[in-house]
Parts: C-alpha cells; structure tokens; sequence
C-alpha cells in the first residue's frame, strides 16, 4: 500500500521489517507495532526517536489498515519511496567484472513473483533482478516486500526500457540464459554452459543472467533470440510448466557455488 500523499510505501511481516532496521534503517520514515513486538524493534524505534521520527504502539486492526492486509504480523514500517534505479553500463560491467549472478524478469505477471524470485535471489546470493519499466504489475509493493520475507534488502533491482535490447548487450559479457519449456537444452547442461562462456571470456568464471517469462506466454521470439542459449527443466510432462518463482529457484541452486 503506497500513502501518495507522503510518498510512502507500506512494509509488513517481521521479516520484512527486520531486514530494512538492521540493513536500511534510514529508508523508515514511521513505524507502527503491537506492544509485543517491541522488544524486536527496540533499536529502530530509538533511530527514529533520534532522527525525530515517530513509532507508535498500536493494534491490529489499525495495522490491517494501514497495509491493507491482515498478514501484517503485528508490525508496518513506511519506508521513503523511491523508483526503481535505470541500469546503466557500469551496472553491466561490475556485474561482469565480478562474476555476478542474477535475474532478468519479462512481463512475470505479478508483484507475488516477484517477492518470491526476490527471495529466492537472496537466499542464493544472486545479486541483482531487472525489471523492464512498463511492466506496471511487476512492482515492488507491500505485497511483494512481504512475500520476499526481507531479500529486498539483498538484491539489487534495476530497470530497462527493452528487455531485448538489454539482452543483446549483455550477451556480450555474461552468459544469458533463457528458460523455455521447449527447449533443447536442459538444465543439466547449465554447468557446461557456464564453463564455456567462462573459458571465451578469458577463463575466469562468468556472470550469468536467467531470463524468466509470464507463466502463461512465456518469453517472447525477440527476447528468445537476443538470450545466449535457452535451458528447460524437463518433467513429467503433466503440466507443462512450473511456477515461475518455482522455476527461478532451481536455476538459481544450479548455478548456486
């Protein structure tokens, strides 16, 4: 839930909030909590004290509305709002540089992926996730902050305005590797894969960036074509695709070292 009238977004879950007191504790501008949880918050709440920023004790029912969920679990931070940073070429070269592994989300859905893929990202030490800028529904909300049970405060989040133009770009420092159900290449061939991109590049072990599509369309033929090779998990064949928070998991543990 954004307050637009103070430029605020709404953080919930212990989590959540933990996270952003111990790892950004300037991005919260008011903290709300039940009494019970203030001896997890002491530290922040004496921050915002000092900063002349204020905490209150409070209830659930006024915590469900000020983050319009009752999932809150007896604390809501509003933190300072800010758009999310453009990409820009020295993003692409550090990430190179340093062997970085991330996330590349096209269309994905909804702003639940996209907390789950955030928490997946940080528990496999991914470092960062793009966002292409019109994908108005892949937005990092209350529901997403909750969902990625305090990873936000673990991964770089960036923007661009074409997935594909990105892609081409980026193919030409870290291996980009799409994920297709039809694909003929499967995931056991990831590590191969990483060692002969790493080897073109000079031998040291390469970035990677795993490209995931909407659930029920997929990636789309020009961002197919601008990705370095496209990798399918094979299955039963049941159903023909998993989640795609699901999917990015198992990608993220593969290529995990």
């Amino acid at each position: 839930m954004k307050n637009t009238l103070l430029d605020e977004l709404a953080i919930c879950g212990l989590n959540a909030v933990k996270a952003a007191a111990e790892v950004h504790p300037d991005v919260i501008n008011r903290l709300f909590l039940r009494e019970d949880r203030m001896p997890l918050f002491a530290g922040i709440c004496k921050q915002l004290a000092a900063r002349k920023r204020p905490y209150k004790i409070t209830g659930d029912e006024e915590l469900e509305k000020i983050c319009k969920t009752h999932h809150h679990q007896g604390v809501v931070a509003m933190l300072v709002r800010s758009p999310i940073v453009p990409l820009t070429q020295s993003d692409l070269d550090m990430w190179a540089e340093e062997s970085k592994t991330g996330v590349i989300l096209h269309d994905v859905g909804n702003d639940h992926n996209v907390g789950a893929i955030v928490r997946s990202c940080a528990f496999f030490d991914a470092h960062f996730i793009v966002l292409p800028e019109r994908d108005r529904e892949a937005a990092l909300t209350t529901s997403a902050y909750r969902v990625a049970e305090g990873g936000m405060e673990y991964v770089h989040i960036r923007s661009v305005y074409r997935t594909e133009a990105f892609l081409r770009d980026a193919s030409q420092k870290i291996l980009i590797v799409g994920t297709a159900p039809r694909a003929r290449r499967r995931i056991g061939d990831l590590r191969p894969l990483i060692a002969e991109k790493s080897a073109a590049l000079g031998g040291k072990r390469c970035g990677i960036g795993f490209v995931f599509g909407n659930e029920l369309t997929g990636l789309p033929p020009a961002v197919e074509e601008a990705c370095s090779v496209l990798v399918r998990i094979p299955g039963s064949g049941n159903i023909e695709s998993l989640n795609v928070s699901h999917t990015a998991s198992i990608f993220l543990r593969e290529a995990f070292d």
